[in-house]
C-alpha cells in the first residue's frame, strides 16, 4: 500500500482545509482556481509544454494570468519550470509527481463538468426562470 494522503485517509491528516487558518486551504484555492485546473489538465495532456503552447491550449487565459498561475503552481511544487540556456530563451513546463496526482483529481472534476453540462444548463434556466417570475 502506498503512503499517499488518499491511502492514509483524510481523518488522520493534521490539516483541515475547512479551518480558516489551515495552510492546506491555499493549496485547495490554487488547485480549484479556474486557470489552475485548466493548466494542470493541459499539462497532463501535453506532458512537456512551452508557455506559448499552454497559452494556445488554455483558450481565454491572458499572458499575465498564465504567468501568475504557473508561478503559483510552481511555488506549490506542482509544476516544474525548466529554462534552457539558448537564445531566444526556451522554457518548458511539466508536472511534478505531486502535480500529476493533483492533475488526475482535477481532470476528474473537469470530466464530470463536461459530462453534466447539459443538465446544469437546464437547472440554471429553471432557477433563473423562477427568480425572474
Amino acid at each position: 500500500m502506498t503512503d499517499t494522503p488518499a491511502a492514509r485517509g483524510a481523518a488522520t491528516l493534521p490539516f483541515d482545509a475547512l479551518s480558516a487558518d489551515c495552510p492546506s486551504r491555499s493549496v485547495v484555492d490554487r488547485l480549484t482556481s479556474r486557470w489552475g485546473v485548466l493548466v494542470l489538465a493541459a499539462l497532463r495532456r501535453g506532458r512537456v509544454m512551452r508557455f506559448s503552447e499552454l497559452r494556445r491550449t488554455v483558450e481565454g487565459v491572458s499572458e499575465k494570468m498564465l504567468a501568475q498561475t504557473l508561478q503559483g503552481l510552481e511555488r506549490e511544487g506542482l509544476v516544474h519550470r525548466e529554462a534552457r540556456p539558448v537564445v531566444p530563451p526556451h522554457v518548458e513546463y511539466t508536472l511534478t509527481p505531486s502535480g500529476e496526482e493533483a492533475a488526475v483529481l482535477v481532470i476528474g472534476l473537469v470530466s464530470w463538468a463536461e459530462a453534466n453540462t447539459e443538465a446544469i444548463v437546464r437547472a440554471r434556466a429553471s432557477y433563473d426562470g423562477r427568480r425572474t417570475a
